[in-house]
């Protein structure tokens, strides 16, 4: 065991955030931890870094332990290069080597003293032994390797590490702790900033990595291919499941469904209870008032099953298109474009149909985002036509927001846009995207990425249009909003181009991939999965597909099923009174028969009840009259008569009971 955490607890503010945390890891794994934004995924990190220390409970990391901690902002800032930065993470094997070198030119100037020369040389023995095992003659072609990795060029090496941008930043702290190989890497979002390629060859580099591996991602491809441990954060409790994301995904889903049923159980067996003293109470009689006393006391011992997260607490989205555009959606021809001298990509061609789900794929900086742009209006070609089919109407997601007016509330961007909107269908609308109470108060610009991207996407989806051009919609999202925006796309009858990094996403959604590759699209008629196994196929010509189209008929085939079986997602609970197996025609008639039995014998039976009450009512009436209450024998008459009723009511009140849960656990299928 190389990391223990027990019973970890931590609150800002009153509120908590980590509620009695506890797992291990072992030397060679990689876990991943996962929660919606604000689950205290980062926090977590931070305790176990030691950068802040936890309420109650403990962090043990043995003592000949080294971790290494990548938050989601490092503090790099320096005059050295980029090379010379990630080199000094392995400073003790530069001085070894310096040494080194200095012995050697001493072994030389030092030929004649015998003695001298002897204790040099064992000093020199000794340390190229030691810097041979800690791979030193390696140690610059490592660091090549990973900054270019990590999308680092070589021409890039010699720059100043204080004229980088955030971005670069970012991955640079990531490639210093890489090389320092630490026994525990700790990586908050280690994949923002870095292109497809430059995850794909962090994922390789992780899965290989002798160390453990503790990582906060949204990206969900990633923890799918790195991760062997998923420790899931829910409502400040966690809870450790076994296998890699999509594994963990399957189990949630299973016991969120469980945990669902539970409660849904619990609620109708409290509701029953409930319906059973009422009517207890309305039969008016003093040993049904009893049962009825009793059973209040049972139900209010009786556990109270606490709702799980529920699907409906998260954002709602529905694409759906004011009306249907032609079969031909868009055509483009020739389209180039060129920045500064500098040829983004030239000779493009795209035909696009109806219902396609198009995904624009490519290293950073290729010009992605710019043939989007290209499309919506908002850049001119430098040469090329486009033409939009019959009936279109366009969207745009900006994932810089730029739609967004800064100075206004959330509650205004919407009514400055909506203005026929009422103010309570805007309260509802932005209510769905979790903007709730006085959060529609709030200016846009002081709103987080994921709160504007949430806010963008409630514009988006008011906008009604049958073309949908999106530049990395699932930035800023956590994975439960990931994944309703997957359902969205996927259910959407309109058409959608959209520009991700998200592979999952990609995978998930796409019907077509287009890769920019020297300048040129590359097209692969599929999700991810297929590209990948397309790009690894040594028959597979490129060439041949270069800003190919699809007909019709694989149009309508792609939108149907593209290929995606993915995971089974967290409100597949809210589906398990549909997902029922199917009964007979005849099974259905037994059922309704013996259903129509079971309602007429606890009718007949309230009925006998009430018969029989009427009786004592009728006894007990009678018995006031003068001359049967000076008639001891025919009061004794009387008595016996009303004691036989009341002895035959008690046996009636419990056979209502039972008869009452009978048919109860027969409409909950308990039967089954």
């Amino acid at each position: 065991m190389i990391l223990s955490v027990n019973g970890l607890y931590k609150s800002y503010d009153g509120v908590d955030i980590l509620k009695d945390v506890s797992f291990h890891i072992e030397e060679n794994d990689k876990l991943a931890i996962t929660g919606i934004n604000g689950a205290g995924k980062s926090t977590l990190l931070k305790q176990i870094a030691g950068e802040e220390q936890p309420d109650r409970g403990t962090v043990v990391i043995p003592r000949d332990v080294r971790l290494a901690y990548l938050s989601q902002a490092p503090e790099t800032d320096t005059d050295k290069s980029i090379y010379e930065e990630v080199l000094s993470a392995r400073s003790e094997l530069v001085d070894m080597e310096e040494e080194i070198r200095k012995l050697e030119v001493r072994m030389r100037e030092a030929s004649e003293d015998k003695e001298e020369l002897d204790a040099i040389y064992e000093r020199y023995t000794r340390l190229t032994h030691e810097f041979e095992l800690s791979e030193g003659y390696s140690l610059r072609s490592r660091v090549t390797g990973i900054l270019k990795g990590l999308g680092f060029s070589e021409d890039e090496f010699g720059k100043e590490v204080s004229k980088l941008s955030g971005g670069q930043k970012t991955r640079l702290a990531l490639a210093r702790l890489l090389l320092s190989e630490p026994e525990i890497l700790l990586l908050d979002e280690p994949t923002n900033h870095l292109d497809i390629d430059s995850v794909s060859w962090l994922e390789t580099y992780l899965k290989a990595y002798r160390g453990a591996v503790i990582v906060v991602s949204h990206d969900r491809y990633f923890l799918d291919k790195i991760a062997n441990k998923v420790l899931d954060i829910d409502g400040g409790r966690a809870r450790l499941y076994m296998g890699n994301y999509t594994a963990f995904a399957e189990k949630k889903a299973a016991l969120r469904k469980d945990m669902m049923k539970a409660y849904l159980n619990n609620q109708a067996e409290i509701k029953r209870q409930q319906e059973v003293i009422d009517k207890l109470k309305s039969f008016n009689r003093e040993k049904s008032i009893k049962r009825a006393e009793s059973r209040e006391k049972m139900l209010q011992k009786m556990e109270r099953v606490e709702k799980p997260f529920d699907i409906d607490d998260a954002m709602k989205l529905h694409f759906v298109p004011g009306r249907q555009s032609g079969n031909d959606v868009l055509m483009a021809e020739g389209l180039s474009k060129s920045f500064g001298g500098r040829r983004l990509f030239s000779g493009v061609d795209l035909d696009v149909k109806r219902g396609e789900k198009l995904a624009i794929i490519g290293p950073n900086g290729t010009g992605k985002t710019t043939l989007l742009k290209i499309i919506f209006g908002l850049l001119p070609p430098d040469s090329g036509e486009i033409e939009y089919g019959s009936r279109v109407e366009t969207a745009y997601y900006d994932q810089e927001h730029h739609e967004l007016d800064p100075a206004n509330t959330v509650f205004e961007e919407i009514s400055d846009a909506y203005p026929a909107m009422s103010n309570t269908e805007i309260r509802n609308l932005l209510a769905s995207f979790l903007f709730t109470g006085d959060d529609v108060f709030k200016l846009v610009g002081d709103l987080s990425g994921g709160e504007q991207g949430r806010l963008s996407l409630s514009k988006l989806m008011l906008s009604k249009a049958n073309l949908l051009l999106l530049d990395e919609p699932t930035n800023h999202l956590d994975i439960t909003s990931k994944e309703i925006l997957e359902e969205a796309v996927r259910n959407y009858e309109g058409t959608v181009i959209y520009v991700s990094h998200d592979r999952y996403f990609i995978n998930r959604t796409a019907t077509r991939i287009l890769e920019l590759s020297e300048g040129h699209f590359v097209n692969y008629i599929g999700n991810y999965d297929y590209y990948l196994e397309k790009k690894a196929d040594p028959d597979f010509d490129s060439k041949k597909a270069i800003s190919g189209s699809l007909g019709e008929a694989e149009t309508k085939k792609a939108a149907r099923d593209p290929g995606l079986e993915g995971t089974l997602e967290l409100r597949d609970y809210m589906r398990a009174e549909d997902n029922r197996r199917k009964l007979s025609f005849e099974e259905q008639k037994q059922r309704k028969s013996k259903l129509q039995k079971l309602r007429s014998a606890l009718s007949a039976c309230e009925k006998e009840i009430g018969r029989l009450e009427q009786k004592c009512f009728e006894i007990d009436e009678f018995m006031t009259h003068q001359e049967i209450a000076t008639n001891s024998a025919r009061l004794n008459e009387l008595s016996a008569e009303k004691q036989g009723y009341e002895d035959k009511l008690a046996e009636l009140y419990e056979e209502w009971e039972s008869r009452s849960e009978e048919l109860q656990s027969f409409e909950n299928g308990e039967d089954e």
